[in-house]
């Protein structure tokens, strides 16, 4: 994207970004679409895109922020960003280990049991290690993985405006390489043997930050390129951009017609680990830079035949409160409902997204509402 272009064309991120939203609301809630929607467009799922799209606005504002007042101001409004995410974390954290786990205890849901058994074994261990970041419980790792990110930002978004990006691409591209190979296990256990630390490894959150940071860096390279002096849109040779365009297909073909649906390879773990999620596996990034080529390529001429969906739009822009209220709601259902996707009829489905869909959308509209923002060259959109 041109950055001359940006206020014109914001609403496209707003939108794909509240398009991820809905995408991953559709995969947390249990329902019938649950596996269906799931990794909809290939064997890429909607967190990809989430994370791409919030490092991409990232690196665009903060460099933005950065030219025009300075980098100890981008590292401040990093700061405070920071500070905001951790509160809703710590917010939603405190949600599950009381209401939740009082409505899921008294229902007797084994979802809510299992969501919170390292905190119903180790309640103190749980509670401090989970407001430290470090016990994660499945649904709310996300926030942490993009705090610690942020947190690194600032730097990285520094170091990178003043000596160029290769370096700190070939570095984040190392530590993704580690992951593949055990990094985050060893420095686990290494942990575990100089600290004494509690907290098992499965408890840590299923996203291995050492890989997933790969993803984030690399779309805070992006934006940030869009603020640089001359900077011209993405192009892509044919021979790249054919290539791309079949690699989608390809993925798309296998995930939806394929005979074994979510798993590329059926049960062949091994093999399975090439497009594993939560390791970022390296045919699953091939996977998405493929989509990413066809998207830049090709998305603004779609955007420009479909009608703006503003909803879209409100939730992306307030995505940090609405990706709060979908992990409410998500709670909510699991503590009442359980995790069965076959527990209601149809229509009970459809009135249930449709309630869903609704408080999010609402909560965003509030929070819009109530948040003297400022111009959207001053802030970034609030990545969830």
């Amino acid at each position: 994207m041109n950055p001359n272009q940006r206020s014109q064309r914001a609403w496209e991120i707003d939108a794909l970004r509240g398009l991820m939203l809905v995408l991953m609301t559709l995969t947390h809630l249990p329902t019938r679409l649950t596996d269906p929607m799931g990794q909809p467009f290939g064997f890429v799922s909607a967190a990809e895109g989430f994370v791409l799209l919030s490092a991409y606005m990232a690196g665009l504002v903060y460099s933005r922020l950065a030219l025009r007042q300075g980098v100890v101001a981008m590292e401040r409004a990093f700061w405070r960003r920071v500070f905001k995410v951790y509160l809703a974390q710590a917010a939603i954290l405190l949600f599950l280990f009381t209401v939740i786990t009082a409505v899921g205890l008294r229902i007797d849901h084994g979802a809510v049991r299992n969501l919170v058994s390292y905190y119903l074994a180790q309640p103190l261990d749980g509670f401090v290690f989970g407001l430290l970041l470090l016990y994660e419980p499945a649904l709310l790792d996300i926030l942490p993985m993009y705090i610690f990110f942020m947190l690194l930002s600032p730097w990285v978004l520094a170091f990178g405006m003043r000596h160029g990006w290769v370096g700190v691409m070939l570095a984040s591209a190392a530590l993704w390489a580690g992951a593949q190979f055990g990094l985050s296990e060893w420095l686990y256990a290494q942990a575990v043997r100089w600290l004494h630390f509690p907290v098992p490894y499965g408890e840590l959150g299923a996203f291995n930050s050492f890989a997933w940071q790969f993803l984030w860096f690399a779309g805070l390279w992006m934006g940030a390129s869009r603020s640089a002096p001359g900077a011209r849109s993405f192009r892509f040779p044919p021979w790249l951009l054919a290539l791309a365009s079949a690699i989608a297909l390809w993925g798309l073909v296998w995930r939806h017609y394929g005979d074994n649906g979510q798993a590329p390879f059926g049960g062949d773990i091994a093999r399975n680990l090439l497009f594993d999620k939560w390791q970022l596996g390296p045919l699953r990034i091939v996977n998405l830079v493929a989509l990413g080529i066809v998207v830049i390529r090709f998305g603004p001429a779609v955007a420009g035949w479909l009608p703006r969906l503003r909803a879209l739009e409100t939730l992306g822009r307030a995505s940090l409160p609405a990706f709060c209220a979908h992990l409410v709601a998500v709670l909510l259902v699991l503590a009442l409902y359980g995790d069965d996707q076959l527990a209601r009829p149809w229509w009970g489905d459809v009135l249930l997204l449709v309630g869903v869909f609704g408080w999010m959308y609402a909560v965003a509209r509030v929070s819009q509402k109530a948040d003297a923002t400022p111009p959207a060259d001053s802030l970034p959109a609030a990545p969830g």
